[in-house]
């Protein structure tokens, strides 16, 4: 019930309809924040029961945070882009910073960090701007970003390419040469709206085939293509080239109809129910349940796998730690201390328990 109440508040709030009392007054307002939350939409709730003249505390303060955040990092970003202008560094703006602004109201669009693409070859001068502008180094050479942090809310992943080793090989070879899809006289790049557009749905299928995304993904689609007209023949061209026209155009038919009319085709209702079990950036125990389906075995087969597959050539966790522990796969004699040592990591990180318990969760 609680899915089909957030479904319609994020509806009214950005197509700018005010929400029904009599259907707000019936809204169990805990579990409607709860699964806000899971998928960051409690900002776009917020401004929705607003309307409706529903002032609860929780929702009002996760809306001022996530003005406040925006605005930070937003402020932030235009110190990181002038020190890239000077140093001479081509750099382009990514996902939710470009969407944010398409959204009705400033902040209606959460943000948990801001993407930015920059000219690879200049990794250790963006570096070097990001600590003298106060942000520290979180992760260096991890898979095809750099994380910064600066306090109090400032959350950067500068990435040096679109797509890494975790995602699909068709995704990285497509967006190899990405300098010659950049628009912009200066050294602030952008893409044209289809592109933006592809990226944003291979980026959105690159997590929902990982463990899986979530409503704000379906939200960002419905707001860009009300906002965006696209050459959609040229976007299904280069969709069939990336391999997912058939996730693109479900996807797309699912947003329009989820957050104007409802009426759902029964393979939109299943990627919707999918949706709604990853959260925004996923769930362990939605990628156990893919991947066990993906090995068509047994657990235990499962475990085997998932143990050995860093020293399978071609595997997605083999292009992953090769790339980022090149030292353990150039002597490979030492790759049973690599295991070792990620066992260690995913022990203190709390990953490894809650693998182990999804996997026993698991149905087959």
């Amino acid at each position: 019930m609680e899915a089909q109440d957030l479904i319609y508040l994020v509806s009214c709030a950005v197509n700018g309809v005010k929400p029904e009392a009599a259907r707000v007054a019936g809204m169990d307002l805990d579990a409607l924040y709860k699964l806000a939350s899971k998928h960051m939409l409690t900002a776009a709730a917020a401004h929705a029961l607003e309307q409706a003249g529903v002032q609860d505390a929780r929702f009002v303060k996760a809306k001022e945070h996530s003005a406040s955040k925006n605005a930070t990092m937003d402020m932030e970003m235009e110190a990181v882009f002038s020190e890239l202008d000077a140093a001479g560094i081509w750099h382009m703006p990514l996902k939710g910073i470009v969407l944010q602004h398409l959204y009705p109201v400033y902040g209606m669009r959460e943000m948990s960090d801001h993407d930015i693409l920059f000219d690879a070859k200049r990794a250790d001068d963006v570096r070097r701007i990001m600590e003298s502008l106060g942000f520290c180094a979180e992760e260096l050479g991890l898979i095809n970003h750099d994380v910064y942090h600066k306090d109090p809310v400032s959350n950067f992943e500068m990435h040096w390419a679109l797509f890494g080793a975790n995602a699909d090989e068709k995704m990285c070879a497509y967006y190899k040469d990405v300098e010659k899809k950049l628009l912009g006289d200066g050294y602030e790049k952008h893409l044209s709206p289809e592109d933006f557009y592809i990226f944003m749905i291979a980026h959105e299928y690159k997590h929902y085939t990982l463990s899986g995304t979530g409503l704000r993904s379906l939200l960002d689609t419905y707001v860009y293509l009300q906002k965006t007209s696209l050459d959609m023949r040229f976007v299904t061209a280069e969709m069939e080239k990336l391999g997912i026209a058939a996730f693109e155009a479900t996807n797309r038919s699912l947003a329009q109809h989820l957050f104007s009319d409802g009426a759902l085709s029964e393979t939109e209702a299943d990627m919707l129910d999918f949706m709604l079990a990853s959260g925004t950036y996923g769930a362990m125990n939605v990628a156990v349940q893919k991947r066990l389906r993906d090995f068509g075995a047994g657990k235990l087969h499962y475990v085997i796998n998932r143990f050995f597959e860093p020293l399978r050539k071609g595997s997605r966790s083999y292009r992953i730690f090769s790339q980022q522990y090149p030292f353990f796969y150039k002597h490979k004699i030492l790759l049973p201390f690599l295991h070792l040592y990620l066992i260690y990591v995913y022990l203190r990180s709390g990953k490894l328990k809650s693998e182990l318990t999804a996997i026993k969760n698991a149905k087959q």
